[in-house]
């Protein structure tokens, strides 16, 4: 038990350092004690009810190896796995749009980690269900909150978590193979403008694109991907998040030349 207080104190250090060094223009993320702080976990358990884009044609599978008792007498469990890049709570790396963008593996660490900004519409969503972010909507937050600090990872919080694994709820269609029909909000492309212009690292949501469901130029993920501003889709639990004060960490998994991959996310909540 002291061995892992002694971890658990080295680790809370060095998160403090990281986040005091990267971020002068965020005291609030600056003032977090994680050691004090509530973990929140951003992210979907991905599993046979994972939600993927319709025109994928392969989803998650999970192959046992080996389950059981072995020769020797002990148990020992391993898995195969295979799962698209883009589905579940992941990460769009900026080439997914962009040619000269980053790959998944080349993102630098530090745009992974940073102060987190939730912007919520849920009530708006509620109304529309083809919601988009305005330009407005930031300015109003900013209104109330302050700016939006360089280096932030945004959270758009639509409520649309609360339909997860069901697909037609979530996607608004669970036609097999068709994305022509799909219904949900996000972000819009001045809002996305505004953001990368404010120097944010990371554009989040809970739903299943940065844009939203009806869009097929995918204006915002251009947008994201010509400034090398990551994705982060399927989140969850933004519910469970201050509007400011909370500090995010994005960790995909680091897959060479990919355009996006699984990722774990979770917040630390003061």
């Amino acid at each position: 038990m002291t061995i892992f207080l002694r971890l658990y104190s080295t680790f809370a250090f060095i998160v403090l350092i990281v986040t005091s060094s990267s971020l002068s223009s965020a005291p609030a993320a600056q003032a977090l004690d994680v050691t004090k702080a509530t973990i929140v976990d951003l992210t979907h358990p991905i599993d046979a009810n994972t939600i993927y884009w319709p025109t994928e044609t392969k989803t998650f599978q999970l192959d046992e190896v080996h389950k059981g008792v072995t020769e020797r007498g002990f148990f020992y469990a391993s898995y195969r796995f295979c799962s698209p890049e883009h589905g579940g709570t992941h990460v769009d790396a900026p080439f997914h749009f962009a040619e000269r963008g980053q790959t998944t593996a080349v993102i630098p660490i530090d745009r992974l980690s940073g102060p987190a900004v939730v912007i919520d519409v849920s009530t708006k969503a509620a109304e529309d269900t083809d919601y988009t972010l305005s330009a407005q909507d930031v300015s109003d937050w900013e209104h109330a909150h302050g700016k939006i600090p360089d280096g932030a990872i945004v959270l758009l919080r639509t409520g649309w978590s609360s339909r997860w694994p069901n697909k037609r709820a979530y996607l608004g269609d669970d036609t097999p193979g068709d994305a022509s029909n799909l219904h949900f909000p996000s972000y819009g492309p001045e809002a996305a403008r505004l953001l990368v212009d404010r120097g944010v690292a990371v554009l989040g949501v809970d739903t299943a694109s940065i844009d939203n469901g009806p869009s097929k130029d995918f204006l915002v993920h251009r947008i994201a991907g010509a400034a090398n501003v990551v994705g982060l889709e399927n989140v969850t639990n933004l519910d469970q998040l201050p509007a400011t004060g909370a500090w995010a960490i994005v960790l995909p998994m680091k897959i060479a030349k990919g355009s996006g991959a699984p990722a774990r996310a979770i917040a630390f909540v003061p």
